[in-house]
């Protein structure tokens, strides 16, 4: 059998054993829908109220109130801009947004989206090292500036963001700030109180929890304006019934990532320098695509001059190597990376490929992907 290494932990990651034995009651014998007022609507209730206070201590919100369980970060992030812009017009408050060139295509569309319906949206390039500079934020903000909307870490680059000075200079203006950390929690300490967010999205399943769940930071006092309307739930702020077994399930996920991170992160780390010290070392002429040092420990971005990165993507999958060349969301599309395009390299975009490390990812692993990578881009570098 071919040997298999998965190096697309930053599309997906596996169900964790611990978070499945968490959700598997409410999938089998916990079935009572939490809005009931009996005793099996009662204790599925309960379970949903332990799992709000567990996502809400995981992020340092002072309120479980804060959290509204989402089907997806996409629906997250989704619910953010449209539930902050729509109801500052309908108050008058304002109707522009601020959103970076780098955001995942969930924000961006939806930012296409709203200007389409007449709001105001301005987008903040990056620098060449793909991060955001706060300065440049704040020239692009107006008075009628509502919700500026930068991710934690970029999904694609792994480039961490300034966003904790973004909020610092946003919030003696009055403007909102919104981050997408569907990235970045469970890799580096995300904290709402020292980002100084007012919103920020959460998905389960880059935290070894299931597809489908998501989750919205909302701090007190911010006007959102429900975008799903036919019930109750969720503090009558996104109706439907909850799914209570992926709830649970980000809840335990989000939770063993907090208590993990030093130790998993630090070996990230480690394997990662190791992959772009040897790749750089045996392959010439590549280039690390994003910052450096301020980037997530699992995440390397590389281009390859000379070779089509779709060719090598297919090319690493026939020996084994399951890699990306970018978003997963952006899968089938012919268009260069848009993250690439915004730091100005277009022309390093259809060259590029993305690989992200995962707690079962060994040095072994490693080694094999650079070996393999070695000789396909020789081969395919020769024609």
């Amino acid at each position: 059998m071919m040997r298999r290494v998965y190096m697309d932990h930053a599309a997906t990651t596996p169900l964790d054993p611990a978070v499945l034995d968490a959700m598997l009651p409410f999938l089998k014998s916990e079935f009572g829908n939490p809005s009931a007022l009996y005793a099996e609507g009662r204790r599925v209730r309960s379970a949903l109220d332990e799992a709000r206070d567990q996502v809400a201590r995981a992020i340092g919100a002072k309120d479980p109130g804060e959290i509204i369980f989402t089907a997806s970060g996409t629906e997250a992030n989704n619910l953010a801009l449209r539930g902050v812009l729509t109801e500052a017009r309908r108050s008058g408050a304002g109707d522009h947004l601020v959103v970076s060139g780098i955001e995942h295509q969930s924000v961006l569309e939806t930012a296409k989206a709203l200007a389409d319906e007449g709001f105001r949206v301005t987008y903040v390039p990056p620098g060449p090292d793909g991060i955001v500079a706060p300065q440049r934020v704040l020239q692009s903000v107006t008075s009628g500036t509502v919700l500026v909307s930068v991710m934690l870490a970029n999904n694609e680059t792994g480039t961490l963001q300034p966003v904790a000075a973004i909020a610092d200079a946003c919030k003696g203006r009055g403007i909102l700030v919104h981050t997408d950390a569907v990235q970045a929690a469970g890799q580096v300490p995300v904290d709402v109180e020292a980002l100084r967010v007012d919103l920020l999205s959460l998905s389960a399943h880059k935290l070894y929890g299931p597809k489908g769940t998501g989750a919205l930071y909302v701090r007190k006092g911010t006007s959102l304006r429900p975008q799903m309307t036919g019930g109750g739930q969720e503090l009558e702020r996104r109706a439907g019934t909850e799914n209570v077994a992926g709830i649970v399930g980000l809840a335990k996920a989000i939770d063993l990532a907090v208590q993990t991170m030093e130790e998993r992160t630090k070996r990230l780390r480690v394997l990662s320098d190791m992959f772009l010290s040897e790749v750089m070392r045996r392959i010439p002429d590549v280039t690390l695509n994003g910052h450096a040092t301020e980037r997530l420990p699992g995440v390397v971005n590389l281009a390859f001059p000379g070779v089509d990165g779709e060719s090598l993507l297919l090319n690493l999958d026939m020996h084994g190597v399951a890699a990306s060349t970018g978003s997963a969301c952006a899968a089938g599309s012919v268009e260069p990376s848009h993250v690439l395009t915004a730091m100005g390299f277009a022309d390093r975009a259809r060259s590029s490929l993305r690989f992200s490390f995962g707690r079962d990812t060994t040095a072994d692993d490693v080694e094999y992907v650079v070996d393999v990578l070695e000789r396909l881009v020789k081969r395919l570098r020769k024609g």
